[in-house]
């Protein structure tokens, strides 16, 4: 049995064995060594995005606190563009009487309007007569007794 142990075929084959287990080991290791390689770089890669997503929700912090403020500053001046609105209500209501009202004058002024046109029409010939008396006064005198 020693001579067996010995014999450069057994310890060839031993050696080759050894050789082959070791490379299988080796590449098993490589394999692992390759997968803990890319899961590091995306744990890096994770953490920048990390990083970068708390850096934007600080971000996001301070703008929804910059929009908390605007809204409650629009909120009072909607209150108060509230209580002018009802102002111009009530003003407007006023302004509908007002327009009622000048809709029904607005005839009675047509007509007044009418009857001062017709007067100053009559005003126009009565001025033109006497114009007429001023300058031919004899034609005045024995052409017409009552020229007006």
């Amino acid at each position: 049995m020693y001579r067996r142990v010995n014999s450069g075929r057994f310890i060839g084959l031993t050696t080759l064995l050894i050789v082959i287990v070791m490379a299988v080991f080796t590449w098993v290791m490589y394999g692992m060594a390759k997968r803990v390689f890319v899961m590091t770089d995306v744990m890096l890669e994770l953490n920048e995005s990390i990083t970068k997503m708390a850096g934007n929700m600080d971000s996001m912090t301070n703008s929804v606190s910059g929009m908390s403020v605007d809204m409650s500053a629009m909120a009072t001046d909607i209150h108060s563009m509230s209580g002018h609105i009802n102002s111009m209500d009530v003003t407007i209501s006023g302004m509908t009487g007002d327009i009622s009202v000048m809709a029904d004058n607005f005839p009675i002024m047509n007509e007044t309007m009418m009857n001062m046109s017709n007067s100053v029409g009559k005003m126009s010939y009565d001025i033109g007569l006497a114009a007429y008396a001023f300058s031919q006064p004899m034609s005045y005198m024995w052409g017409n007794v009552l020229p007006f």
